[in-house]
């Protein structure tokens, strides 16, 4: 009779050749299905998180300033945007400082969702601590940073995070 198998037995580490970018990929997928999951019954895509948190955080910003900020669309998030308008979430006025920009910000109800969608984000990082102690919450971090570091992505989170990095627990 075998003795099963814990999901995370704590072994040297390995690495096949070429794997490294697959479980970057993989990581990234499970965390977005997990996300994806929680964020069902809102019926929102993670993209659609990801915008509202970054305007209740930053706006009124132009569609340009958006894609600076967010990671979850390489191009223009303007599909995305007008899906959130389209729905209440978003609106769009003149910009304060360009009356020939276009601002966009949270209406009310946009606002109205962004406690739930805290407390969804809380749940994943919660998670994320629960699964790594704190040195190899570190070491991952890091690890990702200089993954991505000269990177387009690396550049987002660079002038989204930069300011309110704190020592991890």
């Amino acid at each position: 009779m075998t003795t099963p198998v814990p999901a995370h037995t704590p072994t040297a580490p390995t690495l096949a050749q070429f794997e490294l970018r697959y479980l970057v990929l993989a990581a990234q997928r499970e965390g977005n299905r997990a996300l994806g999951r929680q964020l069902a019954d809102l019926g929102l895509t993670t993209s659609q998180f990801e915008i509202i948190l970054v305007l209740s955080q930053y706006g009124p910003i132009t569609l340009k300033e958006l894609g600076e900020l967010i990671v979850c669309e390489t191009a223009s998030p303007s599909r995305i945007v007008d899906t959130l308008v389209r729905r209440g979430y978003i609106e769009r006025s003149t910009h304060a400082s360009d009356r020939r920009a276009v601002a966009l910000r949270l209406t009310d109800e946009g606002h109205e969702l962004v406690p739930r969608l805290r407390e969804i984000e809380k749940v994943m990082d919660d998670g994320a601590r629960v699964m790594f102690d704190g040195s190899e919450m570190t070491g991952l971090v890091s690890a990702l940073r200089t993954y991505l570091d000269g990177t387009e992505s690396g550049a987002v989170l660079e002038r989204r995070f930069a300011g309110e990095r704190r020592p991890l627990d």
